[in-house]
Formats: C-alpha cells, sequence, structure tokens
C-alpha cells in the first residue's frame, strides 16, 4: 500500500508542474522534480529493507525457480549412465537443500501391474509355484539425486513394492502340538533401498562410484524399469545376472577429451562387490565378486533416411560364494521336481563365470535388440562338505519394436528361452506381443502385453500336467 502511496504522490506532483508553469521559473520546476524523484527513491530503499529483513527470518534462501527455468545445466542420468541436457523446470515449492549442493531433484514413479491367466509362469513360476490372477504394485519409488560443485553427484532411492517371495516375519512353536506357524508380510507393502550411491565425476574417462547400484552386467537389466519396452525383463536376465549389489566401480568414457566427436564409442564398467545382493551390509565371505562391461558405439548417423545407432556390448563375472548364499536374486534358477523354477541357495561353496553379449540396432521407429547370457556354476569341497553338482545355465532373446503411430503407439515382439542346466529337457520358452501407447512420453504411459509360454520338462513329463501356459499383463506408468 505503502509503495502504491509513493507512486500516487509522484505522479500527482508531475501532474501539478504544468499547472504552475506560468508561475514557476525552469530551474524551479527542475528543483521541485528532483525532490519527487528523492523522495521516491527514499520509500523504494525502505520496502527493500523491509523486505531482506523478512527473508533473513525465513532461513536460507536459493535462486527463485524462474531463475532455474532460464538455465540448462548438464544432468547425470544414473540408469542409463550419460549426461543430457535439460531445461530446469519452474518449482511450485522451493527445496532446499541441507548441505552445499547447488542442484536438489527430487522424483520418483509409480508401476500398477493388472496380472490374469497363468501368472509369471514365464519365470518359471507353475504347478505348485503357480501365482493367481491379481493387481499389483510392481514398483513405487521415491529417488533424491544431488550435485555438489566439488564434482560429486549422488543417488538415494527406495522402493515400496513388496516382491512375491514371503519375508519371515515370526515364526511360533506351539509345545503341546509341536505344530509351527510362520507369520509372513508377503501381502503388505514394505520400503527397501534400490539404489544409494555417492559418484565422482571429475574425469569423464575415470568416474568412481561406491555405495549399491546395478552391477554392470546384462544390457535389458541395465536398461531402466521405465524405459524398456516390454513390461517385464526376460526369464534368462532375471535369472543370470547379479541385479544390484554393494561395492565399488570404475566407469567411463576414454575418448572424452581424446576424440570428442567420438566421446561416446567406447565406455567401460569395472565393479567389486560384495556379491551377496543388495541391503547386505555383510559379505559371505572375505572374497568380493567382480564385474566388468564394455560397450561400443560403432555407428551413429543416418541410415534410409532416419537416425540410426548400432550399439555393442559385452560383460564378464566371477564370483566365489559360501554354503547357503543365494546366487540368483530373481528367485528363479533352481529346478524343482515338477520342471517350475525357484530360488538357488546353494548347498556347498562354489566358484561362477558369467558372461553376456548383446546388440542394439535402431533404425528410427524401428528397435531390434538381442542378447545371450551364460552362468558356469562350479561346487568347490571346504571343510568336509561335499561340494554340489556343477551345472551351466544359458537363455537368450530377441526383440523388435516398431512405432505405429510415431512417439505415440509402440509395437513389440519378443522371443526368449532359458536352460536351467540342471536336469535334461529343463528348457523354458516364452513369445511375447505387446503394445505401448505414450500419452505423455514415458512420463505417463500404458502398456499390454500377451505372453506364451512352454516347458520343455512338462511336454516330457506329463504326468506334472500342463505344458503350455497363457499370460495378460496390463501397466499403467506414471513418473515424478
Amino acid at each position: 500500500m505503502n509503495r502504491y502511496l509513493a507512486l500516487a504522490f509522484f505522479l500527482s506532483s508531475l501532474l501539478c508542474l504544468p499547472l504552475r508553469a506560468a508561475d514557476l521559473s525552469a530551474e524551479e520546476r527542475l528543483r521541485a522534480l528532483e525532490k519527487a524523484v528523492d523522495r521516491l527513491q527514499q520509500r523504494n530503499a525502505e520496502l527493500e529493507s523491509e523486505v531482506h529483513q523478512l527473508k533473513s527470518k525465513s532461513g536460507p534462501t536459493a535462486p527463485s525457480s524462474r531463475e532455474l527455468s532460464a538455465e540448462k545445466r548438464s544432468k547425470f542420468v544414473p540408469d542409463t549412465k550419460s549426461y543430457v541436457e535439460t531445461e530446469e523446470k519452474p518449482a511450485l515449492v522451493d527445496v532446499h537443500p541441507g548441505g552445499s549442493e547447488f542442484k536438489l531433484t527430487l522424483g520418483g514413479y509409480m508401476q500398477v501391474n493388472f496380472e490374469s491367466g497363468d501368472v509369471s509362469a514365464f519365470e518359471g513360476r507353475f504347478g505348485l509355484n503357480a501365482l493367481k490372477d491379481r493387481f499389483r504394485l510392481r514398483r513405487a519409488r521415491i529417488s533424491i539425486t544431488g550435485d555438489f560443485k566439488e564434482d560429486f553427484d549422488f543417488k538415494v532411492e527406495g522402493d515400496f513394492e513388496q516382491s512375491d517371495t514371503a519375508i519371515t516375519a515370526l515364526r511360533t512353536v506351539n509345545v503341546a502340538t509341536g505344530a509351527t506357524t510362520t507369520v509372513t508380510n508377503s501381502n503388505r507393502v514394505d520400503f527397501s533401498a534400490t539404489d544409494v550411491f555417492i559418484n565422482w565425476h571429475r574425469y569423464p574417462e575415470a568416474n568412481f562410484r561406491v555405495g549399491q547400484w546395478k552391477a554392470p552386467f546384462g544390457l535389458e537389466q541395465l536398461t531402466s524399469d521405465t524405459v524398456i519396452y516390454t513390461i517385464e525383463r526376460s526369464l534368462a536376465t532375471g535369472a543370470l545376472t547379479p541385479e544390484r549389489q554393494i561395492g565399488a566401480m570404475l566407469w567411463g568414457k576414454p575418448l572424452t577429451n581424446i576424440i570428442p566427436e567420438q566421446k561416446d564409442f567406447v565406455t567401460y564398467y569395472a565393479g567389486i562387490f560384495n556379491g551377496n545382493g543388495r541391503n547386505f551390509n555383510n559379505n559371505d565371505n572375505n572374497e568380493f565378486m567382480y564385474v566388468g562391461r564394455l560397450e561400443l558405439l560403432p555407428f551413429k548417423g543416418t541410415l534410409l533416411g532416419q537416425e540410426a545407432s548400432l550399439k555393442l556390448g559385452g560383460d564378464y563375472l566371477f564370483s566365489r560364494d559360501e554354503t547357503g548364499t543365494t546366487i540368483s536374486p530373481a528367485l528363479n534358477l533352481r529346478v524343482n521336481a515338477d520342471g517350475s523354477l525357484t530360488s538357488f541357495a546353494i548347498t556347498s561353496p562354489d566358484e561362477r563365470h558369467a558372461y553376456s553379449v548383446d546388440a542394439w540396432l535402431n533404425v528410427g521407429p524401428f528397435d531390434l535388440i538381442g542378447e545371450y547370457l551364460d552362468e558356469k556354476v562350479d561346487g568347490r569341497a571346504a571343510n568336509g562338505i561335499t561340494p554340489m553338482a556343477d551345472f551351466e545355465a544359458s537363455g537368450w532373446y530377441v526383440q523388435a519394436s516398431y512405432f505405429l503411430i510415431p512417439k505415440k503407439l509402440q509395437a513389440v515382439a519378443k522371443w526368449e528361452t532359458f536352460d536351467p542346466g540342471q536336469v535334461p529337457n529343463d528348457g523354458i520358452h516364452s513369445i511375447t506381443g505387446g503394445l505401448n501407447y505414450y500419452i505423455h512420453g514415458d512420463g505417463i504411459k500404458l502398456m499390454a502385453d500377451y505372453i506364451h509360454t512352454w516347458s520343455d520338462f512338462r511336454q516330457a513329463h506329463p504326468q506334472f500336467g500342463d505344458d503350455q501356459f497363457d499370460e495378460v499383463i496390463l501397466r499403467l506408468q506414471v513418473m515424478f
């Protein structure tokens, strides 16, 4: 109000000057105008002082959302392991970092599934291991990422999703009858950490990361959950990749400064991990899991009048594990008596060697992706324990996709096979057909997949029941 009164006074003074022009000289009129301007400047200074005092009482200040929206930064995208130029969006509410970060981002996403038919049969869950039709909270993640001027970035992410495997919460024994009762939380939502790491990126050729994240093994596994073209990953990926682990990793693009225009031609990853899964601070022994990946981008340009690229990759893993270690985080590697698959906790110390190769061709709206994975598990004798039987598991998939409507409607087809390698004819195969509708890119997306699965073991042993399985999965994804 005071600001408006001062402005009104200034304008009225100006309006009065012409009325008094006949009585005042030019020098007197100029002096009157200077006095009016001085009074206005003094009042503005008083108002600025009041605003400053109010801000000092409200805590630390940060650049306004308009200031942030006017500048573009080079942003690190952990899931794709790349830097992209992004324009900051105006914030509705200012969030102030508690430390010295120059950037702090709060985000996340939700994925809700409807699953009907032979649910998760493509993962080897059939027979006694079968699941029922259901709505499923597949993922509900919240993440905080930040960047420091000192060349550090970090990510803290957690998931509210609850896995299909029951987690024992309480076991009681009836003294009179000897009966055991197990209470589990398999039907409730739990919260657990997914990615929690700190990354030093001073040199693009040699980033250094510590914490917990996906070990660099397997193209499909390393592709973010929000951008894969089928609702679920292939069985071979789930069974043979180490998923998230706690450890340290050196990675980078060695040609960034030598040949800037070819900086993406080579990307390497070399990590050392505990090797017994995520959210386990204790290692199962005094040895570690070693994982390495090499990616090549030999072609990026134009093909058939479309933007095109070819990406090649290869991985290697070595680990020595102790008795009781679960060597398949996705819980679908051990072959049961009826040919279905479950968790594999080894019965003796072992030594594992695994490798994979992959290729991804993109030509405009068309993508063709293929990957082969192999893991050899050798039992070791230790402290009088009989070594477990050696086996070699392998699998592959080929996936093609095409945008029927550019950037909106995408058709997907996948053929996959997995051989656990533990008993004769234990292979499981699937064909997937799907449609993806991008309402607002990957930010709001609808997906629909039909999956037909068949089991070689069940076909060779009809006494166990059906060997052909069908499932429909629908998904709504929202990112924020």
